[in-house]
């Protein structure tokens, strides 16, 4: 068996020594006489595999013992709409700083029950950058104010949290979290699908401070209450026991690796190759987002013509580099560099792309 370097946006690359783990197991797990997927999840083995989870994803990001962490099935997306229903009076003011694709998604799920208010919109640009915060035109009001903290699709990232005064900062964490340190504090909620950085597709995780689980929020179903998942650990139904199991190996394995600090350091050393290789193509590569607001997560870059787009996209994969075609939306080309994309595949990427060049240019 060849296992290739994975380029995915999502679900991405999971480190081997974790699939090699939960290989092992399938069968059966801790001696139990049965798989971890065949298991009540109301057992004690399964509650023990959940909190210890938590207890390791705390610890990686740093989560303070105000914030509530849950795990729930939905992805990002139903977690976007179910922001509004948790959080925001009927009809009430949210704001929405929109800097891609996820931003404008995430204002398709909650505009049925709150009012959204743009509060700074990076389109009319192209998305090539993150609006001025002095531009941002906030409501004071408003229940809470809506960021995606890196775009998978156009590149654009946050890289400090912004200053929104005392309504809460709401933030799509899904491509970048446990990427690089970041102060949980500053944010009134992370959420993140779990199928980038954290593990497998099919789990989502929320962290809440607690004080806002107090709001009374909008009539809904006790299924879509953070407060009721909260209160039952994130079991008021039979939670995505794999997934979540999937999910506590990979925080498991970044602790053993060093944690966010060293996951810093590669992500950071990934994205400079990459980066450094399209700027010193001489305009045979392009990224068109300004150099602040680059993503180090997932770059998007462009050929000269679409014929040369798909060679580019044909001999990558036949050099063992995988998934580098560009999203539909933006077309061209896309790496993406998550935390279990080790740094040699991103120079195998950038000896690549300069050969491709010199082939092609």
């Amino acid at each position: 068996m060849t296992r290739l370097f994975n380029f995915s946006a999502g679900p991405a690359t999971l480190p081997e020594s974790v699939l090699l783990q939960a290989q092992a197991e399938m069968l059966d797990w801790n001696g139990v006489g049965a798989s971890i997927v065949e298991i009540s999840h109301r057992s004690a083995d399964f509650i023990a595999v959940a909190a210890q989870a938590e207890a390791d994803l705390r610890s990686l990001i740093g989560i303070p013992d105000d914030y509530a962490v849950l795990f729930l099935s939905g992805g990002a997306t139903t977690q976007q709409a179910l922001l509004a229903l948790n959080f925001a009076a009927p009809g009430q003011a949210v704001d929405y700083v929109v800097t891609g694709h996820w931003g404008k998604t995430a204002i398709k799920q909650v505009s049925p029950y709150v009012h959204v208010h743009i509060a700074a919109n990076g389109e009319p640009g192209g998305f090539h950058d993150i609006p001025a915060r002095d531009s941002w035109t906030l409501t004071p009001d408003a229940a809470y104010v809506h960021i995606t903290a890196n775009e998978t699709i156009h590149g654009v990232e946050f890289r400090d949290a912004p200053v929104v005064g005392d309504v809460p900062l709401f933030a799509d964490f899904s491509s970048s979290i446990a990427s690089e340190p970041v102060d949980v504090s500053k944010y009134g909620v992370i959420y993140a699908g779990a199928q980038k950085n954290l593990g497998p597709v099919g789990v989502a995780v929320v962290i809440i401070r607690r004080d806002l689980l107090e709001r009374s929020g909008q009539p809904r179903a006790d299924i879509f209450d953070y407060r009721s998942h909260a209160a039952r650990d994130s079991m008021l139904n039979t939670p995505p026991t794999w997934n979540w199991y999937l999910a506590g190996l990979v925080f498991k394995w970044m602790l053993a690796e060093g944690g966010v600090d060293e996951f810093a350091r590669r992500n950071a050393t990934k994205s400079r190759l990459v980066y450094e290789a399209i700027d010193s193509s001489g305009g045979f590569y392009r990224n068109d987002v300004v150099p602040q607001a680059r993503s180090r997560m997932n770059i998007p870059y462009f050929l000269p013509d679409e014929t040369l787009t798909a060679r580019f996209v044909a001999e990558s994969k036949a050099a063992g580099l995988l998934a580098l075609k560009g999203h539909k939306a933006v077309g061209g080309l896309r790496a993406s560099l998550y935390n279990a994309l080790p740094v040699q595949a991103a120079q195998a990427l950038v000896d690549f792309m300069r050969d491709f060049q010199q082939r092609n240019g």
